[in-house]
């Protein structure tokens, strides 16, 4: 896929705002990938605490509840591509249960990806969808320490990868292809200290990986 030119939303949470980033105008993920690949702008949505589906009891902060699928209706209509980055959140808090590949609604985790994918295929016709998995996090081999939600995070990954292929939509596997894992200690000092928020150095990983995904698109080719 070209890229030079082109305007992308990213769609996220904490990680795409920038959360632990100390430099965001340059080391942020998706401000690294406009200077690396002479983009035209990009529009940045990310909310910290966010999760794709919907809460049903109010949380602390109330931000947290600004969840995908609503504001995936106020995207940049004229935008190229929109990236979707999320996930590590419905794992790690909110009451939205994990559901089946069968729902349809965002009421559970599976129901809000196919909600979403579905969405924002109509909605935004012109635009080319990507979806990005959940990546590494401390813990994370571990079933979801929400309230019987009981699967680890893998498994968010595996229904967002399978959606993506029942719907069409290309899927970049950080779980797997990111190569930071702050279960080590050593990636978690230069990458991510808290165990979950990458630093400058791994927004530098993400950025680098996320272009030669773009890159090596063919749709629209």
């Amino acid at each position: 896929m070209e890229l030079k030119g082109k305007t992308v939303n990213f769609l996220g949470d904490s990680i795409t705002e920038g959360h632990g980033v100390a430099e965001i105008g340059r080391n942020r993920y998706d401000n690294r990938l406009r200077a690396m690949a002479g983009l035209k702008a990009v529009n940045n949505y990310g909310i910290g605490g966010t999760r794709l589906a919907y809460q049903s009891h109010a949380s602390t902060p109330a931000r947290n509840d600004l969840y995908f699928c609503g504001r995936a209706f106020s995207l940049d209509p004229a935008a190229d591509i929109t990236v979707v980055f999320g996930g590590t959140n419905d794992y790690g808090h909110g009451d939205a249960p994990f559901g089946s590949m069968a729902d349809q609604t965002p009421d559970t985790f599976c129901g809000a990806v196919e909600f979403l994918m579905t969405f924002l295929a109509e909605a935004y016709p012109a635009t080319q969808i990507i979806f990005l998995t959940p990546a590494r996090r401390q813990g994370d081999l571990a079933p979801s320490p929400r309230a019987g939600a009981g699967r680890p995070l893998k498994d968010y990954c595996q229904v967002i990868l399978e959606k993506g292929r029942e719907h069409g939509i290309p899927v970049l596997d950080l779980y797997e292809r990111l190569g930071i894992d702050p279960n080590r200690p050593e990636d978690a000092a230069r990458y991510a200290p808290d165990g979950l928020h990458l630093n400058d150095a791994g927004h530098g990983v993400l950025a680098a990986l996320l272009l030669q995904f773009l890159q090596e698109l063919q749709i629209g080719e």
